[in-house]
């Protein structure tokens, strides 16, 4: 098994179920990112997604997408996310790393380069979202060869090709709770039960959940289908004003803003404790 399965299975067996936050790489800059990723562990996630930031991203709601054109404003590039991820190693983060991107980044690091250097520097998984099922035997073909968990992911729409998506799945199915792009909804979609048994009878990896989850009360609904929640443009949300109150230097600011961004995480978490 990755480290990825691993960790579900940990968390299968004390009945709890994996919370994964979503941020993005150099949001408010690569030291908060380092610090957010280590405080976000000892938070209680038990993976973390880093998106890595790119101009066009299709998959991502207007919180996502300000969160990278103010990394890209920082002047963060891909080898920064991947020096990131070598960093968070050697400090001793454990957890599992998934990187998040689109297909066009990779292509222009070319494949092969782009599974070797997550590897080499300690990533567990990638997520590409607007990679195509039908175009991903290469990407797969590469993933499998450095040992990466390439993650697929599964929309509402796509109920008869799910068996098909999923009977190759590596670490997890990300499904999507809704149909559209990132971001927080008030509720969650109907029939996302079903779909996501659907899902979960067809896999034989865990099911996460993910797009539009925002609260602890939506992460314990959806406990009850699925063996993992993803959570990104809400943790983004309130990484807002720590990225507003760095700019304006206010230390007390600043750290009421980390505080809370660090508590939002631990509520996530704790619906999904056994």
């Amino acid at each position: 098994m990755s480290r990825i399965e691993t960790v579900f299975a940990e968390l299968k067996a004390k009945g709890e179920k994996a919370f994964i936050p979503f941020i993005t790489v150099g949001d408010p800059s690569l030291e908060w990112t380092e610090r957010l990723v280590r405080d976000m562990e000892q938070a209680g996630a038990d993976i973390i997604e880093l998106g890595i930031p790119y101009s066009d991203p299709l998959a991502d709601g207007p919180v996502i997408q300000e969160a990278a054109l103010r990394s890209l404003a920082n002047g963060t590039t891909m080898e920064d996310a991947f020096s990131l991820v070598a960093r968070l190693r050697q400090a001793g983060v454990k957890l599992p790393l998934i990187l998040f991107t689109y297909v066009n980044p990779v292509m222009q690091w070319g494949i092969e380069r782009f599974f070797e250097t997550a590897k080499q520097n300690g990533a567990d998984g990638v997520i590409i979202p607007d990679l195509p099922h039908e175009e991903s035997l290469e990407a797969k073909q590469a993933a499998a060869r450095y040992g990466i968990d390439l993650v697929p992911l599964v929309a509402p729409t796509s109920q008869q090709r799910i068996a098909q998506i999923v009977k190759e799945a590596s670490g997890f199915v990300y499904c999507v709770s809704s149909l559209g792009v990132t971001g927080v909804r008030n509720e969650l979609s109907e029939g996302l039960s079903a779909f996501v048994t659907d899902v979960r009878s067809a896999a034989t990896v865990p099911v996460a959940v993910g797009f539009g989850v925002s609260t602890p009360e939506q992460a314990a609904v959806i406990r009850e289908f699925a063996d993992g929640v993803i959570v990104g443009s809400a943790i983004i949300r309130r990484i807002q004003p720590l990225a507003d109150a760095i700019a304006k230097c206010e230390q007390a600011e600043i750290d009421k803003a980390y505080q809370a961004v660090i508590d939002f995480v631990a509520s996530l978490k704790e619906p999904l404790r056994g």
